[in-house]
């Protein structure tokens, strides 16, 4: 177990492929269990045709779209010599799916798996060079995705949102607010299965019964609100979300991890106890008072958090 120091990052950037306007992106589209999932491929500026590239996957935060904070730092990584693929769940943004806005960590590690298969097959991917990027509540599900599966070297998260029981009822109210969401969530489950789906607003500045209300980012135009953004959330996901640990994922975790967070960001206890379970090789970058927002768009902060997921990824890279 190891910390990085921010010297050696600034190293990193020495090598960095800097040609962000020219960066390539391509329209593709997988399938996981008869349902096509919307993705865009991000191609370093300087690629050239029949070179095999190493590959990352990125995942962004719950109700997230491959538009938002996992398309830019794709992006960020094509920047960085990298070919990289953002892609939308089942059930979010332009992928398929009857359920729809469910935050299912099951389903949701699925889909990660089959975009690692997808992304393996692509002639620009050195298939033996793939990584994953986890970026707060998709750390868990990348993090259980490439535990056992061949295709992934490496993965980093990026602010982790880890939690376990116990800091479930922390955030949510105790055991009786969690009671009481999980009560929600199956009668949510039960109005689904009648044809009747229960969605509120994932975001909102003046609708108190939205999921995330006043929260920054999702609810700021050239942030999180953009055009393609759901903004919907099924309440059907209150139980499959609140009663997964994914804390408990590290004890099984085989593939060298970083994990990039901030004291002052989302549940950094949980990321703590991660942590201090995982087996496997590991690291690990706090930066100082960066919010779990910023993390997601902030120039300074996403660049920090990519150069070390960069460096972390060739590290492990090499053949």
């Amino acid at each position: 177990m190891r910390r990085l120091a921010l010297s050696t990052i600034v190293a990193a950037l020495m090598s960095a492929n800097a040609f962000a306007a020219d960066i390539q992106t391509r329209q593709v589209s997988f399938e996981n269990e008869g349902t096509t999932l919307a993705a865009t491929l991000y191609l370093p500026a300087d690629s050239r045709p029949g070179e095999k590239r190493p590959g990352v996957l990125v995942t962004g935060a719950w109700t997230s779209i491959k538009e938002q904070m996992s398309g830019l730092y794709a992006r960020e990584m094509a920047e960085r010599g990298f070919v990289a693929l953002a892609f939308d769940f089942r059930g979010w943004g332009q992928s398929g799916g009857n359920i729809r806005f469910k935050e299912d960590p099951t389903a949701k590690t699925e889909d990660i798996s089959a975009a690692a298969d997808y992304l393996a097959s692509l002639p620009e991917i050195d298939a033996s060079r793939i990584t994953g990027l986890g970026i707060c509540a998709s750390a868990g599900y990348m993090a259980a995705a490439a535990t056992g599966n061949a295709h992934f070297r490496s993965v980093s998260l990026v602010a982790p949102w880890l939690h376990n029981g116990g800091i479930v009822e922390q955030v949510y109210g105790g055991k009786d607010g969690v009671d009481r969401l999980i009560a929600l969530s199956r009668r949510a489950e039960e109005a689904e299965r009648n044809g009747t789906p229960q969605l509120i607003t994932a975001a909102s500045m003046t609708d108190e019964t939205a999921l995330m209300y006043q929260i920054p980012y999702y609810t700021e135009t050239g942030r999180g609100l953009i055009r393609e953004y759901d903004n919907k959330f099924n309440l059907a996901s209150w139980e499959p979300w609140l009663t997964y640990d994914s804390v408990a994922l590290a004890s099984r975790l085989d593939k060298p991890l970083l994990i990039v967070h901030s004291e002052a960001a989302a549940v950094p206890q949980g990321a703590h106890a991660f942590f201090s379970l995982l087996t496997s090789d590991a690291s690990e970058l706090w930066l100082d008072s960066v919010s779990q927002f910023d993390f997601y768009d902030n120039p300074e902060d996403v660049s920090r958090a990519a150069d070390a997921a960069a460096q972390h990824f060739r590290r492990f890279n090499k053949p």
